[in-house]
C-alpha cells in the first residue's frame, strides 16, 4: 500500500535527519528512518552489512556519489509490465494494490512457507543499504534502500544439497498490469541467481527506499536488490521464491539470449549488442561517467567468479 501524503518524510528531512544520526553515532546503533519516523532497527538475523556500502557520509554513498533524489527514483522506471514508457510507469502503477500479499518460498527446501508482509517485517526487520544501480540501457542511479538479505530468508526454509539456483517470479495479473497483456514477452517476469549469488550479504530483498515504503512503480512491496547486475535483475513485485537446481531461464534470456545472459554482471569490457557499456549517465545529470566493474562492488563479489570467462558469461 503506497505511504498517505502525510506520513512521507521530505527528502531534506530525511538527509539532515541522516547527517545528524551519522554526527551522534546513532545510525552505528542501528535506528532507521521511516515513513517519517525515527524507529530503532529490529534484532539482528545474524547477516551485518557489508562494511563498505555500509560506511556513508552524510547523503553519499561509501564512493563519495550523491544520492540520486527521491522524486527522480520513483519517476524514472522500467517496470514493463505497466508500461514500456519508463516516465509513464508511475501514473499507469497509482493505485496499484500490494496489500494483502504474500511471498511462497519452496522448491528444494526442507521447509516450505509462504510469508506475508507482517510475516517479513517481524521476521527479518528492515535496514538501510546506499547501493549504486546500473542499468544495462546504460544509466544509472544511487539509492538508499530499506529491506533485508535475500540470505536470511534461504536460511529460514533450510535448503536441501540439490539446490543450486535461486529463481524468482513476479506476479502475474495481466488486468491489473495491462503490460502483461503484451505478447512481445512471455510472462510472468522470472529471474533467477547461483545460490551463492542469492546469499551474498549484498544481496537485498528490499520493501522501502529512502525510509518510506515502496511505490508501486519501484516494485512495492517487495523486490530484489544485487548491486553488482544490470538492474533488469532486480525483480520487482515478488510472489514467489523457488530453490531449484537447474539454472532458470529469465524473461530477457528468453525474449533476447544474445543480448542478455543469465549472469548479468557490470561489465564495461563486454558491450551490449546496440551500444557499449563502459559509461553511463546518472540520472539528473548531463556528462557520462566511467562504468565500473561489477558497479564498482569488485572488490567483496569477484571472488564468485573466480576462474571464469567473464566476457562469455555475461
Amino acid at each position: 500500500m503506497s505511504p498517505k501524503s502525510a506520513d512521507i518524510t521530505p527528502e531534506e528531512v530525511y538527509l539532515s535527519r541522516r547527517r545528524f544520526l551519522k554526527q551522534t553515532g546513532a545510525t552505528a546503533a542501528g535506528v532507521l528512518l521511516v515513513a517519517g519516523c525515527e524507529r530503532t532497527a529490529r534484532p539482528s538475523t545474524g547477516h551485518q552489512p557489508p562494511p563498505k556500502p555500509g560506511k556513508t557520509e552524510s547523503n553519499r554513498d561509501e564512493r563519495g556519489n550523491r544520492l540520486t533524489s527521491y522524486a527522480a527514483v520513483t519517476s524514472y522506471n522500467n517496470f514493463y509490465e505497466f508500461t514500456t514508457n519508463k516516465e509513464g510507469v508511475a501514473a499507469m502503477a497509482a493505485g496499484f494494490k500490494t496489500e494483502p500479499w504474500a511471498v511462497e518460498v519452496g522448491g528444494l527446501v526442507q521447509k516450505p512457507k509462504t510469508f506475508d508482509l507482517d510475516d517479513l517485517r517481524r521476521k527479518f526487520g528492515e535496514e538501510e543499504r546506499i547501493y549504486r544501480m546500473r542499468c544495462g540501457e546504460g544509466w544509472s542511479m544511487v539509492i538508499p534502500w530499506l529491506g533485508f538479505p535475500l540470505g536470511s530468508l534461504i536460511k529460514e526454509v533450510e535448503p536441501l544439497a540439490k539446490a543450486k539456483y535461486v529463481m524468482l517470479t513476479s506476479i502475474y495479473d495481466p488486468e491489473r498490469l495491462p503490460g502483461q497483456k503484451s505478447t512481445a514477452y512471455s510472462w510472468p517476469y522470472v529471474e533467477g541467481l547461483r545460490l551463492d549469488e542469492a546469499t551474498h550479504s549484498l544481496t537485498l530483498l528490499a520493501t522501502g527506499l529512502y525510509g518510506k515504503p515502496l511505490l508501486p512503480q519501484s516494485g512495492a512491496p517487495v523486490r530484489l536488490v544485487v548491486p553488482w547486475k544490470y538492474g533488469y535483475k532486480s525483480i520487482k513485485s515478488i510472489v514467489r521464491i523457488d530453490l531449484v537446481e537447474e539454472m532458470p531461464t529469465s524473461l530477457w534470456m528468453r525474449a533476447a539470449p544474445d543480448q542478455y545472459g543469465f549472469f548479468a554482471n557490470v561489465n564495461p569490457d563486454v558491450a551490449h549488442k546496440r551500444w557499449t557499456q563502459s559509461t553511463e549517465r546518472r540520472i539528473t545529470e548531463v556528462r557520462r561517467r566511467k562504468t565500473l566493474s561489477f558497479n564498482g562492488y569488485d572488490d567483496q563479489i569477484a571472488k564468485l567468479y573466480k576462474g571464469m570467462d567473464l566476457e562469455r558469461f555475461y
